[in-house]
């Protein structure tokens, strides 16, 4: 019986080690045949493998592991290059970018800043021009004293008999005053309407500026936020397409002229209000002197005065004081009640939550508890008081809407009693004493 052997063949390059025993083996050892176990050992071989096999084994398995080795350091080394190059090239770039973050933030909060001071200017230049408006409108009003004294004298002159209907120095300065109010009423209405028109541009203006600024300031939380971010940022992700070019984006020149253009506009708004408000003031001015100047003159041509209905008038003037002085305090009252009732809505919260709170509490536990009592009977209270203080509150207002009708009678009926002073040629100058002062007719 002879014993053979099956072992499998190594795992290594086949054809290396054939050149290899090609090499070493000589042509008597090639002619050998070998044994072999047939079909059923295909691929197998039943002998032991000689020394030069042996040898050629590991020597390949050697010089294959030195070749990987040799080449997994290259690979480790080129890797640690091309890592350090690649990690230093992004991190110049990341801080180039934040660079140019920066950079732009300056310029943004630059212009931010002009167009935020140019929207203060015109809010300031539209004020003024409202307050120029409310002065117009009240010297307008306030020449309707001196037209309503004016004509109101040249009818009680009307009424005048006999001989002494003649026209004097005092109707001709009269008739005089009148044509100078009325020119004066026109042109105080055509300066409204100019500075209604400029009121109007400087806020068309100021819108535009407002919008830029917005988006400047959006821009700019935009920036700033992106310019927080860094690599241990947690709010980072990837946007793949984030990189690709936008349509309908502006280069920085027209991003620059837009703004620029904007300012231009508020600027020559500005310019515009400046130069309308110095021709208001100096008209205000000189139509003030003209009617004072007027005025002096009709009252140089009185020589009388009328005294028959002073003191009833001193009365209703101090009634009207007082009046005034009730609508004042009761103002106030009311101020005072609204604020009472406004610090009851913070109590009502704190109750009415506790009671929402404890609505929630679960099973057995949802218990009329004395907590729950008090807290129902606190919201009831509250209640309560703000009805009461609503319904004194709508007490005060009944009594301050009774006291401006009150104060309303009385100062028609001063004009009443001052309307009486022009029964005659002696009334006349009482009732001119009503002209409006200087202040008054320059619309203060």
């Amino acid at each position: 019986m002879s014993y053979e052997v099956i072992v499998p063949r190594p795992h290594h390059d086949s054809r290396a080690v054939a050149q290899r025993v090609q090499e070493k083996s000589s042509p008597a050892e090639l002619d050998v045949p070998q044994p072999s176990s047939g079909s059923a050992t295909a691929g197998y071989r039943s002998a032991k493998y000689t020394p030069a096999e042996w040898f050629s084994s590991y020597n390949t398995i050697l010089d294959q592991a030195g070749t990987d080795r040799h080449e997994a350091e290259s690979i480790q080394r080129q890797s640690r290059t091309l890592s350090q190059d690649t990690g230093r090239a992004t991190s110049k770039t990341q801080a180039d970018g934040t660079r140019l973050l920066g950079e732009r933030l300056q310029e943004i909060h630059y212009w931010k800043s002009e167009l935020q001071r140019h929207i203060e200017q015109l809010q300031a230049d539209t004020d003024a021009l409202l307050a120029l408006k409310t002065r117009l409108e009240k010297a307008l009003d306030a020449t309707e004293t001196p037209y309503a004294i004016a004509t109101d004298n040249l009818t009680c002159r009307a009424r005048r008999l006999g001989p002494d209907l003649v026209r004097d120095t005092v109707e001709e300065e009269l008739l005089k005053e009148v044509d100078l109010i009325r020119n004066i009423q026109a042109l105080l209405k055509r300066t409204t309407a100019q500075v209604v028109t400029q009121i109007k541009l400087n806020r068309e203006a100021k819108q535009t500026l407002e919008l830029d600024w917005s988006d400047k300031y959006q821009a700019y939380s935009l920036d700033d936020h992106s310019g927080r971010h860094n690599n241990m940022s947690p709010d980072t992700q990837q946007h793949p397409s984030s990189a690709t070019m936008q349509e309908q984006v502006c280069n920085p020149s027209s991003w620059t002229k837009f703004t620029q253009d904007n300012l231009t506009k508020a600027l020559e708004e500005e310019q515009a209000t400046t130069r309308l408000r110095g021709l208001v003031e100096q008209m205000l001015q000189d139509t003030t002197e003209d009617l004072r100047v007027q005025c002096f003159i009709v009252d140089q041509a009185f020589n009388q005065r009328c005294v028959e209905l002073i003191d009833a008038k001193t009365q209703l003037e101090m009634k009207l004081s007082q009046i005034l002085e009730q609508i004042g305090a009761q103002e106030k009252n009311i101020v005072a009640l609204q604020q009472a009732i406004d610090n009851k809505e913070a109590p009502l919260r704190v109750a009415q939550s506790r009671l929402y709170r404890r609505s929630l509490r679960p099973n057995m536990e949802l218990c009329r508890d004395q907590p729950q009592l008090s807290l129902e009977e606190e919201v009831r209270q509250i209640d309560a008081s703000v009805a009461s203080l609503n319904q004194k509150l709508s007490e005060a207002r009944s009594s301050l809407s009774h006291l401006e009708e009150s104060r309303m009678a009385l100062e028609k009926d001063i004009n009443c009693k001052t309307n009486s002073l022009f029964i005659d040629r002696e009334k006349c100058m009482t009732h001119r004493k009503r002209y409006p002062t200087i202040s008054a007719l320059s619309g203060y």
